[in-house]
Parts: C-alpha cells; sequence; structure tokens
C-alpha cells in the first residue's frame, strides 16, 4: 500500500507558501489516492492538475500502481476546517449541531474554535447570534442560492 505519510508530506510541500491548503486526503487498500483542496480565493481545474503532476511525478509506479484523484472541495462538501469558515464570512450556513438542533443564517465570525451564525430577526424575533465550537457540529454546508 502507498505510504500516506510519504503523500500527505508531498502535498503539504506543495501547497506550503501558497493560498491553497489540504482540506482531506483518503487512501484506499487498493492504492486509490483522493485529495480534496480549498484555497483562500477558490480552487481552479489548473491548480488540480498541477498538485496531480506533482505528485504523480514523485512517486513510482514501478514499485506501487496507483490511481491519483485530485479534486477541490466543492461547493456542496461540508466545510471541515476553520479556514475554510473564515472564506465564506457573509454567505449563508446551514449548521447540524451535535445536539440534534438545526440553524442556518450568516457566517459573521470565525476564527480557530468557534464560528457565529447571525440570525436575521422577523417581526416576532429579535436577530440571534449562535456561536459553535467547531467540535460541536456535525455538518456545515454552505447553503447555495440560484
Amino acid at each position: 500500500m502507498i505510504d500516506k505519510f510519504k503523500v500527505l508530506d508531498l502535498v503539504k510541500n506543495a501547497l506550503e507558501g501558497t493560498e491553497k491548503y489540504l482540506v482531506n486526503m483518503k487512501i484506499t487498500p487498493d492504492n486509490r489516492i483522493f485529495v480534496d483542496i480549498d484555497g483562500d480565493n477558490g480552487i481552479t481545474i489548473d491548480d488540480c492538475i498541477e498538485l496531480s503532476r506533482l505528485v504523480e511525478n514523485s512517486l513510482d509506479r514501478e514499485e506501487e500502481d496507483f490511481e491519483l484523484n485530485v479534486s477541490s472541495a466543492g461547493a456542496d462538501a461540508p466545510l471541515k476546517m476553520p479556514r475554510q469558515y473564515r472564506r465564506h464570512i457573509g454567505r449563508e450556513l446551514s449548521v447540524d449541531a451535535l445536539d440534534g438542533s438545526h440553524v442556518e443564517g450568516v457566517l459573521s465570525e470565525a476564527d480557530d474554535d468557534h464560528f457565529t451564525i447571525h440570525i436575521k430577526g422577523t417581526k416576532k424575533e429579535a436577530p440571534k447570534d449562535y456561536t459553535f465550537a467547531y467540535t460541536d457540529v456535525a455538518t456545515v454546508k454552505v447553503v447555495l442560492k440560484f
């Protein structure tokens, strides 16, 4: 099986010093490598191709055969790291907390430990802010509007 730490080092070194970052990486027992990246200003197909070529050229197919898939985290993918939250300040999020509660509102703040969702008020209810620790949420997604 491909060494996960070797691939992880290759990816991290390639992204170091850029506005791009690793969101998730998985290697299956049959050597299928899945790398999801994101960037402070988004990710292009060229970003994925560049990283894919770098990783592929650094691994030896003679030693072990593998399949490599590099992609962006995706607009509908759950947010996984604080850096992603900071990028989406001002956008509407859907939050499913571990306690079973559900909140939809605008992301107003995000730091390394917490994020805050602002719910607009109505005629009957005042505006409200909900602050969550990242460890207290099950799933958080950007609400896509068409």
